[in-house]
């Protein structure tokens, strides 16, 4: 069966619910690359102050802070603190390279 053989009331449905994912996407999108916009801001401050990329213990609050937050939203615990893991290891990763190419402040 093809999408053009399905009922047309279902293709209509089919078809909202899927502009609907479209336009979280986007909205997913815009609101990482404002998260990643202050995380640059944070290495670039860690780096002038020669402070480390990576800070475990903030990463562990917000591991746990989320795994609540998505337990209350009905999301799987486990798969938000993957996806938060994961911009993790971005974020440190882009802190990392800040830090290579930043030079220290004279107090820092």
């Amino acid at each position: 069966m093809t999408t053009r053989d399905i009922d047309e009331g279902v293709r209509a449905e089919l078809t909202r619910l899927r502009e609907s994912i479209d336009n979280i996407d986007a909205a997913v999108v815009y609101m990482l690359a404002e998260r990643f916009k202050c995380t640059q801001q944070v290495g670039h401050l860690k780096a002038e102050h020669r402070l480390p990329p990576a800070d475990p213990a903030r990463e562990a609050r917000q591991i746990e802070r989320l795994r609540q937050l998505a337990g209350s939203a009905k999301l799987d615990p486990a798969f938000a603190e993957k996806l938060l893991n994961f911009i993790i290891a971005e974020v440190i990763r882009h802190h990392e390279t800040i830090a290579e190419s930043t030079p220290p402040t004279p107090e820092g």
